[in-house]
């Protein structure tokens, strides 16, 4: 197995090596480029390759498992590495990432999860229901290790009926046992004057020289029994040639179920090399070049995905999320209000980047725009069908005309733990991201706050596949009121949000004629919400509202 990494350089000959053709990488002279995140498996070349996501690189030259990238490459058979806890890794995340692709290629196919305003190309040679080399070589290692002792024991029993008229005190003298819970002795190899040919015994042969050949390809350091034969070597090579054809002949002999289904294992793996064989490919393989709509995808199956096809008061989400000047947002799902009891839609964008990385401008502007686009389509509706439309969502308040607070975050994918796949470990990242016209206005449509965070990028990698929809409920509710505490923490803080904010004193059937003799000074800072209270946000260098304070007494905590 290699192990590559996106966007990163490789000496060519090391890329013709493993690869049959260029497809998955850019050449520029005696070097090329990985262009591709995903799995790749040549027969004629007997190499099996892993793309990585340039989230593994942590600088130019480090990956977050501690080895340069030249290390990486040949990591299982590079002794001065093998035996370092970083090799723990390699077989849990090559399931998982595998694991990953798989799911999100049958997500494309079943559902229109990507639009077609996005270039898209999941590039695979595999149908719906076929398998790939990788899923064969788990096969073969999982229902070893389900079914190893269950295996061993029909060995065993075969082998012993095998004896007719035993020599005991040869066999003793010139055999090692068995010792059965450490006392019984069973001797697998029996000194007989007749040996019948147990032909039960031909189908054992053929699967463990199968598995034994794959863990030695691929250093998988399976511990198989000796007292199997194996068919090794050139030997192997000519079975592979002709295995179809003698697990036809002996096809008819296996009724149990275990043996049954190691027959269809092995007749799956020599049919990679039955040239007669429809089902034999010069290789396999399933990849991606825009690996941010997996990460997207990832991450949106753990925030809002069951939003997709849900209504929310009416508004139906898909509509939020493909806006009509072609922006798609991320991620978008609706939760409690910073200032009141209502409902607003919070806004999210997955950025997939290396694991230190952080948004750029052309990023930060786009996810203001994302905000616009939902306060505008929101805004519309109230304009055409009114409030009783919008429910317990609250955009815009007739009385003040300011707009509530539109929660924004942008999610990175980090890795710290390579062993961390249980734990999200979503963290603060840098400040939070101010867009406004005015400066002093807080309750203006184009005053918006963009925080940011990093989550553990092996985290939403298993969960991908692995969790459980009681697993992903239990993650959202404690991340919407994690990124709810933090916005509130930050709106608490009139150092760092640069506001403080009040409550008015006056009785509510007053509040539109206070509101009317002081909009010039009031407008796009105060709202009223939606259980009446109107709040006044004071910017820190605002002074022109010494008289007005005095219809406010000062909120000391938003909660």
């Amino acid at each position: 197995m290699k192990i590559l990494i996106e966007n990163e350089i490789y000496p060519i000959d090391l890329l013709q090596e493993v690869f049959d053709d260029p497809k998955f990488y850019k050449q520029n002279g005696l070097d090329g480029t990985i262009t591709s995140v995903g799995y790749y498996h040549s027969f004629e070349k007997n190499s099996l390759v892993f793309m990585l996501p340039k989230v593994f690189m942590k600088d130019k030259e480090k990956t977050v498992f501690g080895c340069e990238k030249s290390e990486l490459v040949d990591l299982i058979k590079n002794e001065s590495i093998k035996h370092k806890t970083q090799y723990n890794w390699v077989r849990q995340l090559s399931v998982h990432f595998y694991n990953s692709l798989t799911e999100f290629k049958k997500r494309y196919t079943d559902t229109s999860i990507i639009h077609n305003t996005e270039t898209f190309e999941l590039n695979t040679n595999l149908g719906d229901k076929e398998y790939s080399f990788l899923d064969l070589l788990l096969s073969f290692v999982n229902f070893y290790k389900k079914n190893k002792q269950q295996i061993l024991f029909k060995h065993i029993e075969f082998v012993s009926n095998q004896a007719k008229k035993p020599k005991w005190e040869k066999t003793i003298r010139k055999s090692l046992p068995i010792l059965a819970n450490g006392k019984t002795p069973i001797y697998v190899e029996i000194t007989n004057k007749k040996k019948i040919i147990n032909t039960e015994e031909e189908l054992l042969t053929y699967f463990f020289s199968i598995l034994n050949r794959l863990s030695t390809e691929h250093n998988l350091n399976l511990k198989i029994d000796k007292s199997f034969n194996l068919i090794k070597g050139q030997s192997f090579d000519r079975l592979c040639l002709n295995g179809s054809a003698k697990l036809r002949k002996i096809k008819h002999r296996y009724f149990n179920d275990t043996l049954k289904k190691m027959y269809v294992l092995c007749e799956m793996y020599f049919s990679q090399f039955d040239k007669s064989s429809i089902k034999r490919k010069r290789e396999d393989f399933l990849a991606i070049s825009n690996y941010n709509l997996v990460f997207e995808d990832m991450v949106d199956k753990l925030f809002s995905d069951e939003l997709n096809t849900l209504e929310v008061d009416g508004i139906t989400i898909d509509k939020l999320k493909n806006n009509d000047d072609g922006k798609i947002i991320d991620h978008i799902y609706d939760y409690k209000s910073l200032i009141d009891t209502s409902n607003i839609f919070y806004i999210g964008d997955s950025k997939y980047y290396k694991s230190d990385s952080s948004a750029g401008k052309v990023s930060k502007y786009k996810q203001f725009t994302y905000a616009k686009n939902v306060i505008q389509f929101n805004i519309d509706l109230l304009n055409k069908k009114g409030q009783n439309h919008l429910g317990s969502l609250r955009y815009r308040d007739k009385t003040t005309e300011g707009y509530n607070i539109s929660p924004n975050f942008f999610i990175y994918g980090y890795i710290d733990d390579i062993e961390n796949y249980d734990i999200h470990s979503i963290k603060k990242k840098g400040k939070p991201i101010p867009s406004c016209h005015f400066e002093d206005r807080l309750f203006d449509r184009d005053t918006l706050f963009v925080h940011q965070y990093k989550i553990n990028f092996l985290y939403v990698l298993k969960a991908y596949t692995n969790f459980n929809e009681f697993e992903i409920q239990s993650f959202r509710k404690e991340i919407k009121d994690t990124f709810r505490n933090h916005f509130l923490d930050f709106f608490n803080d009139k150092e760092d949000c640069g506001f403080e904010f009040y409550e008015s004193l006056l009785k509510t059937e007053d509040y539109e004629t206070f509101v009317e003799k002081n909009f010039k000074k009031l407008n796009g800072k105060c709202f009223c919400t939606i259980d009446n209270r109107l709040l006044l946000a004071k910017h820190n260098d605002d002074n022109e509202l010494d008289e007005i304070l005095k219809h406010f007494k000062k909120i000391e905590k938003l909660e």
